[in-house]
């Protein structure tokens, strides 16, 4: 096997994978040729390519599949993974433990943790992820500028989102006073990031969203200030909603309507929208999500961990809602692993809407187009001809794939956690399951004492 050089120029051919998941119904058992950042040819079982290659990969012992995309994390939590104070409770009183820790972040934390999560999504085959961050104080006033110079080093395409809280508990809302900001300051840079920052190319490494973190943490004035921002600059939406029965019961008491009543009354019932979690819906309103075309972002993980509920997918998919998936914040996963973010997506499901219709395809849907529809990537999410060389090889040669019948059923149902290979934009990001040109040892000796900073700050 040669390893392909990363130069633009070169044309290469990832040829014979052991199998291959487009996710479409186009063949590429014999794989395809990609020219520059772009895949410019499928090449069908048995045939060799049409045009003219000067690199060769020999995917024999890998499974091919589309770049995985991330579509809700904090990255900030992996500063508090398993903290103590948190574990096992359910979303409320886990939030009122993590928020006066999070009050102590810092610049310097923001940037050490952005590169561990993008490494560790990275590693586990994700080329493209979708972070929210709310937590904004003195000590930490550019904390998305901090994401964006820390993005560049690792290698995925992110969408940073300007979150915000603006309702702190003086004001009847859920966190502390220390971390809200006023709705002038939270307009002002969430204008000034976009104009700095978003990139609207098919090709962009770094995009900006607005994200108003929940329902009980900014204000309606705020949301709808939000909602306006976004359409005269053209960018999209973010929040959690419909999460847990405690929102819904927050919704009715403060505003005193349900949720997606409140993403209407907000002007927020579009299709420049994504939701986070999205379970506590009932039919009418995942109709009226459906139709509104609103994507809603699946965490099956976080969920489970909180006990927060079931969302369900397939019915908001039948209602015309596009449906992503996410590993969420990695306090409440505790990862930041996407592949196997897929199998709990698959299992979570199939205990829903029974076995038989749900499947591991289904669950690399959502990882894959379904995720790239969420974040109006369409040249992303899937392997075809003019889409963006973002790609993910596994290679099964390890004992829990021993004896597979089904190689891309083995990758999901066997338990995969670390790709082999990993291309964003026509280059290698990972090699050998090692990444290209970064100390991870580096990265993650600043990131722990990052942790230990922030964790003793709060004793």
């Amino acid at each position: 096997m040669s390893s392909p050089a990363d130069a633009h120029h070169n044309t290469l051919w990832i040829k014979n994978p052991l199998a291959c998941w487009t996710g479409n119904a186009l063949d590429a058992s014999n794989g395809l040729v990609i020219q520059g950042h772009k895949i410019i040819e499928l090449v069908p079982a048995g045939h060799t390519p049409h045009t003219a290659y000067d690199q060769t990969f020999d995917a024999a012992n890998h499974v091919l599949l589309p770049g995985l995309i991330n579509c809700h994390h904090h990255f900030y939590q992996t500063l508090t993974r398993a903290l103590p104070a948190a574990l096992n409770r359910e979303l409320f009183p886990w939030l009122q433990a993590l928020y006066p820790v999070w009050a102590n972040l810092d610049d310097e934390a923001i940037y050490a943790s952005t590169q561990l999560a993008l490494a560790e999504l990275l590693l586990s085959g994700c080329t493209t992820a979708a972070d929210h961050h709310y937590v904004f104080s003195s000590i930490m006033p550019h904390a998305i500028d901090a994401q964006v110079a820390a993005a560049k080093t690792i290698g995925n395409r992110v969408t940073l989102t300007r979150g915000s809280m603006s309702l702190g508990q003086s004001k009847g809302g859920l966190p502390p006073d220390s971390v809200v900001e006023s709705d002038a300051t939270i307009v002002r840079e969430s204008e000034r990031l976009i104009r700095q920052y978003h990139n609207p190319a098919e090709d962009a490494f770094c995009q900006i969203a607005l994200a108003p973190c929940s329902p009980f943490s900014v204000t309606q004035e705020l949301m709808r200030e939000t909602a306006t921002l976004a359409q005269q600059h053209n960018v999209l939406l973010h929040t959690h909603l419909g999460e847990t029965q405690d929102e819904n019961q927050f919704c009715l008491d403060r505003f005193g309507m349900r949720p997606v009543d409140y993403l209407e009354d907000t002007g927020w019932l579009s299709n420049r929208v994504w939701l986070a979690h999205g379970i506590h819906f009932n039919d009418d309103e995942i109709s009226r999500l459906g139709h509104a075309c609103v994507g809603v972002c699946h965490c099956p993980s976080s969920n489970m961990l909180l006990a927060s509920g079931i969302c369900r997918t397939r019915d908001l998919t039948r209602a015309g809602a596009a449906v992503g998936l996410g590993v969420d914040g990695s306090a409440s996963n505790d990862g930041s692993n996407m592949i196997q973010e897929v199998r709990q997506a698959m299992l979570l499901q199939k205990l829903h809407y029974g076995s038989a219709n749900f499947t591991h395809e289904h669950a690399l849907h959502l990882a894959t187009s379904g995720s790239a529809a969420l974040l109006h990537r369409p040249e992303l999410g899937s392997l075809d001809i003019g889409k963006q060389a973002d790609l993910a090889l596994f290679n099964l040669n390890e004992p829990r794939f021993s004896g597979h019948g089904d190689p891309i059923g083995a990758l999901v149902l066997c338990g995969a956690h670390k790709a082999d290979y990993v291309m964003v934009g026509g280059e290698w990001k990972v090699k050998a399951g090692q990444l290209v040109n970064t100390d991870l040892a580096e990265i993650m000796h600043r990131h722990g004492v990052a942790a230990r900073k922030l964790q003793k700050a709060v004793g």
